[in-house]
């Protein structure tokens, strides 16, 4: 099965492949429409080579992800028109398409093969943008196939490919998404989170929903994995909902095998057995083996529990069946591991043994050490580029600033000696005028003197107010989670509640606060509010309020702490102002504050 995240081999993920770049032909979310595929159907019948080619190609889409037995005889027919048409474009992208239709079907080894021929036809059109997408679906298929570091470095070449050539930002989103999974995949789940955190906020900001609820699905795996299940809950809850509205089978089934896990995980077993049985009804109607192979392995795990252990051992020998012929390598770790439990409850000592070594040798191959460094290597690689080519831009600046300089002395140079005769008779005329402008540039120096210590004075004040604000409310962000530790203790709670409420409603940052701050802010800022009302009118106070901080150059998580929310909430907050300020997505906001 191809699918967004297997941080651990309990883990099952929506299967919305790759995002639009496993896909890059199409920006366009498909599932199956009735109404359109009939429309499409019709069209056919009169169409010729490439139109009709078209039309197949959006008939095998809409049936892809519903259901992958439907979609086949188009792909088929459209890989035939392709070859008989011999353009290596059509040849190209129809390659990559039977590439995707066998990685739905769970078979990453045969796609391969198709994605190296795909991308060699790319570069040989040069083509660099669709030669990115073939890069990161080799990623995709280099992880099912459990080898991370080949996974990662081809993920690395084509973010660095889309930052080249200026991609949009939702096909740069598709590469944070997989370097996501990539971090998820060595369990560096805080690392996987903060990749998945920068598509999400793209997504949010695009308003795609398919992307938005998939990528918060597997921030909630992350949680999963910290130990945060409650907080896990509630995002597998929201996806399952969309995944019910959008009929996305596969998604649906894999959110069902997740939710099943933390009721296991919480010794819950029959309400997990509960979650399992549905998500094997729904992926074994819709032929995702893969998924159907680790909800059998967990449903296993479930019945060891029980005690049902004949009925264990029978599901673990089937699930590791169908990860073999799959080759999800690294799915069949914990299979192993989960069967040699089985036969050690069942006194089967010898075949126990078997299937511990074989889980430890294959643990040892994919998770080893030196695989670890191998990926975080690529990262460090990938972001030390990226400054080096910062780099080498400032130095050609600079030379190129070098260059005008000396052809600004060499044209002062010229008009030097021409005007040595005219400064001469004019030195003398100017010598009073000088005397009398010398007293006045000392009595301006002086007065200005006086502003630079009162704008220095005020700056002050501005600084510690700003640490003000952001000490008051971190105080009361630490007091608030002392409370929550105090209900623990009845006893302490009764005593200490009343005292501690009244001083926050001491302390909290108050109006007063803020117009305090306001006041010395348009004082250093040259009323900044005020500029900023009369250019946007339907500003608010809560937005002029966060503009401010951000020209003070505070950060999200200072920001957030100073008004006392999440950064989560912060992020959002900025993408929303930059509309309201009606800024184009390549204009940095604090950029566009500060020159107001």
């Amino acid at each position: 099965m191809v699918t967004l995240k297997n941080q651990t081999i309990n883990h099952m993920k929506p299967q919305l492949l790759l995002s639009l770049a496993f896909l890059a032909f199409t920006s366009t979310f498909y599932g199956q429409d009735q109404q359109r595929v009939d429309s499409l159907v019709g069209t056919l019948k009169e169409q010729v080579d490439e139109e009709r080619l078209l039309t197949l190609r959006e008939l095998f889409m809409e049936y892809l992800y519903v259901d992958p037995k439907l979609a086949k005889p188009y792909l088929d027919e459209g890989i035939q028109i392709a070859q008989q048409l011999n353009d290596t474009s059509l040849i190209a992208q129809t390659t990559n398409e039977h590439a995707v239709f066998l990685l739905v079907n769970s078979n990453p080894k045969d796609a391969l093969p198709l994605l190296k021929k795909a991308l060699e036809l790319y570069r040989l059109l040069g083509n660099k943008e669709r030669e990115s997408a073939m890069l990161n679906n080799m990623g995709n298929t280099y992880r099912s196939l459990g080898d991370y570091v080949s996974s990662l470095e081809s993920h690395m070449k084509s973010l660095k490919i889309k930052e080249e050539i200026g991609v949009d930002s939702e096909k740069m989103a598709a590469s944070y998404w997989n370097i996501g999974n990539s971090q998820g995949d060595l369990k560096n789940y805080e690392a996987s989170t903060a990749w998945y955190r920068k598509a999400e906020v793209i997504y949010d900001s695009l308003d795609l929903d398919a992307d938005y609820y998939n990528i918060r699905y597997l921030i909630g795996l992350n949680l999963k994995d910290l130990g945060n299940n409650e907080e896990a809950m509630s995002y597998f809850e929201e996806a399952i909902e969309y995944y019910k509205k959008s009929n996305r089978h596969n998604d649906l089934a894999a959110a069902y095998d997740n939710l099943g896990i933390i009721k296991m995980q919480n010794d819950d077993f029959d309400e997990a057995e509960v979650y399992f049985k549905k998500s094997l009804d729904i992926s074994k109607n819709y032929g995702e083996e893969t998924l159907v192979a680790v909800t059998m392995r967990n449903l296993g795990v479930t019945k060891y529990h029980q005690g049902k252990l004949k009925e264990a051992l029978e599901l673990q020998v089937k699930a590791l069946e169908k990860l073999e012929e799959a080759g999800a390598r690294k799915l069949m770790i914990k299979s192993h591991l989960h069967l040699s439990r089985v036969y050690h409850k069942l006194g089967m000592l010898e075949k126990a043994l078997e299937s511990h070594k074989k889980y430890a040798e294959l643990n040892n191959e994919i998770m080893s050490t030196e695989n670890i460094e191998k990926i975080n290597e690529l990262e460090i690689r990938y972001q030390t580029e990226r400054k080096e080519a910062e780099i080498a831009l400032q130095q050609e600046e600079i030379n190129t600033l070098n260059e005008r300089a000396k052809v600004d002395r060499l044209t002062k140079g010229l008009y030097a000696g021409g005007m040595f005769s005219f400064i001469a008779v004019s030195g003398l005329l100017f010598f009073g005028f000088r005397q009398r402008m010398k007293k006045n540039h000392i009595a301006r120096e002086k007065q200005e003197e006086i502003y630079r210590q009162e704008i220095a004075h005020k700056k002050k004040e501005l600084a510690s107010q700003t640490l003000h604000l952001v000490q008051k409310n971190t105080f009361i962000q630490e007091l608030k989670e002392n409370l929550e530790n105090i209900k623990a203790s009845p006893e302490k709670f009764k005593t200490e509640f009343r005292r501690i409420v009244m001083l926050l409603r001491k302390e909290n940052a108050s109006d007063k606060d803020w117009e305090i701050f306001k006041t010395y802010f348009a004082e250093v800022h040259n009323d900044f509010d005020q500029k900023l009302k009369t250019l946007y009118p339907d500003i608010s106070e809560k937005e002029i309020r966060l503009a401010a901080f951000l020209r003070m150059n505070l950060t999200t998580k200072e920001i957030a702490a100073t008004l006392n929310v999440l950064p989560d909430s912060i992020l959002k907050s900025k993408y929303r102002l930059k509309k309201k300020l009606r800024l184009d997505k390549d204009t940095d906001l604090n950029d566009f504050l500060n020159s107001l």
